[in-house]
């Protein structure tokens, strides 16, 4: 499994760990990633998805999962994602 956000596009990082006598060692920054179930009104199904703390309070904010997929840009989703939602689009259509 890929430590990859499907809403936000996020992935880990690489950096140093630095010493106090300035020794670095190579370390990942890797992104809060939770297993989170969403349910959409529009498709009456629910989606278990990776996805970050970041992206989880967009889907907040944006009110429903179903407002959010429709006002995402595709290029942040997962392939997954991209295909609900073009069957999204295609029912609110």
């Amino acid at each position: 499994m890929s430590k990859k956000c499907e809403i936000t596009g996020k992935i880990p990082l690489k950096g140093h760990n630095v010493s106090h006598a300035n020794n670095k060692t190579k370390r990942r920054f890797l992104p809060n990633l939770k297993k989170v179930k969403f349910k959409s009104e529009l498709l009456k199904r629910s989606l278990r998805l990776t996805v970050s703390n970041a992206g989880v309070r967009s889907v907040d904010k944006k009110g429903s999962f179903d407002q959010f997929l429709i006002s995402a840009k595709s290029r942040d989703l997962s392939l997954r994602l991209k295909k609900i939602k073009k069957s999204l689009v295609s029912k609110t259509a």
